[in-house]
């Protein structure tokens, strides 16, 4: 070889390795022994039900034979900045590896630097899909150590806020997974529908998407005027609408063509893992948080737990959309049954004084300020919080060392978990699945690089 190709291949050598991510990535087969294939294809699994054939692994397969290719992390497919090496024999995928790390938010060790009441801006840009529903983890685990109660009208209208969350994020769902498959109608009209869901988050937070509205105590402001007749509209549209989605893709056959059957996975596979959600629910266990360990008043709503049978994408679809409905029936009891009163704790340990009080007295515009400067404690203690996200439980570890600051926050994210699925859902499929499943497990990586 003459110079010039020998010193281009050494620097190539050098980018590769200095763009390596080391382990995590999907080394090639003659460095990777067969107990590590074995663990590629399920071994890894928790379960005594669940056992890999040692001859369905093909260790006989040569490199020469196979390629391995990116997929991410900066690709619109893959929802963000998630990495998946492919092992492929022609179109088909033999293996598959996520890489994660790109994002580097650092959420968690942010906390540490941030107080009790700072926190839920914090944490309400996790899952930017469901920050609602953060703001509620984060709350309910920091009053749990305050041992406070929150107000019954300040319950209701964090499940209704949540619930419309739910609707909100399921929406970009199906309007980026009709993307995904080449349906360019159902990313307009998803985006359509929670546009009316956003105004009115806007209306009542002032804000569209990172609100800081759940807190500490109870939620930042009270429902807006006419929030009754808002709710009313954005129900009755989007329970409308579910049907024209129901016509443009459950029946359309090259939708159910690249759904029906596709990257399938059975309720052991998927408990093994601790895979939460609609991916869990797809295989037929009816796991919901707010069914099984009810928080908030949803032991006091009607509301259908969605399962599947097959657990493959069509499954996931379908309970995506369908929970949709289930969280209409949900808003429209809410608002039906709605308390009057205190949308927010009056003990002064956690809620500044009203607004008028604060120029009238100067005790109130101490404990303000000292509020929001130094902000409250909270007693010593560990706590775990869950509820049920858009994409599964999710979790808030809660550490306090007495000071006006948490010691740790560690949040136990359904993204990152449900990641796990993936090489397993992928195996054996085209690459053209491979687009479909990352669609249908529905990963926020915001969440996944916290």
């Amino acid at each position: 070889m003459s110079e010039p190709t020998v010193r281009a291949i050494e620097r190539d050598e050098l980018l590769v390795a200095e763009t390596s991510e080391g382990d995590q990535e999907l080394q090639r087969r003659e460095n990777t022994s067969t107990s590590e294939l074995s663990r590629e294809i399920g071994a890894v699994l928790r379960s005594n039900d669940l056992h890999i054939d040692p001859m369905s692994i093909d260790v006989e397969r040569r490199d020469d034979e196979t390629m391995i290719i990116n997929m991410g992390p900066s690709h619109p497919s893959t929802h963000g900045v998630l990495r998946l090496m492919l092992e492929l024999d022609g179109e088909y995928v033999l293996r598959c590896k996520p890489v994660i790390g790109y994002l580097h938010t650092g959420m968690e060790k942010t906390a540490e630097e941030l107080s009790y009441i700072q926190g839920a801006t914090n944490v309400t840009r996790m899952d930017y899909l469901s920050p609602v529903i953060n703001e509620l983890n984060y709350s309910l685990a920091v009053e749990m150590l305050l041992g406070i109660e929150v107000p019954e009208r300040a319950v209701w209208i964090r499940m209704m806020m949540s619930e419309l969350n739910r609707m909100s994020s399921h929406l970009v769902w199906m309007a980026t997974n009709g993307m995904d498959l080449g349906s360019t109608s159902m990313m307009i009209y998803g985006l359509r529908e929670r546009e009316l869901i956003l105004a009115f988050f806007e209306k009542t937070a002032g804000l569209r998407l990172n609100l800081n509205y759940v807190r500490p105590g109870g939620v930042a402001a009270d429902l807006p005027d006419g929030w009754k007749d808002d709710v009313a509209v954005i129900c009755d549209t989007i329970d409308e609408r579910t049907y024209e989605y129901d016509q443009l893709l459950t029946g359309q056959p090259i939708f159910r063509e690249r759904m029906v059957g596709v990257a399938p996975i059975t309720a052991e596979e998927a408990l093994s893992l601790s895979v939460t959600g609609p991916v869990l629910r797809s295989t037929g266990v009816p796991w919901d948080l707010r069914r099984t360990m009810p928080y908030l008043a949803y032991d006091q709503v009607e509301f259908d737990v969605i399962v599947g049978t097959y657990g493959d994408n069509f499954d996931r679809y379908a309970i995506r959309l369908n929970e949709i409905r289930e969280s209409i029936r949900i808003v429209r009891q809410c608002a039906e049954r709605m308390p009057s009163g205190d949308y927010r704790s009056q003990d002064p340990k956690v809620t500044p004084p009203p607004r008028a009080r604060i120029g009238e007295s100067m005790e109130a515009l101490i404990h303000h300020f000292k509020l929001f400067t130094e902000g409250f404690h909270v007693p010593v203690g560990e706590v775990y919080s869950a509820v049920e996200s858009p994409r599964g439980e999710i979790g808030c570890y809660l550490v306090s060392d007495g000071s006006a600051k948490p010691y740790r926050l560690h949040v136990r994210g359904p993204s990152f978990v449900n990641l796990q699925a993936i090489p397993l859902l992928m195996r054996g499929g085209s690459v053209s699945d491979a687009i479909t499943t990352v669609s249908t497990v529905d990963p926020v990586l915001g969440e996944v690089d916290r």
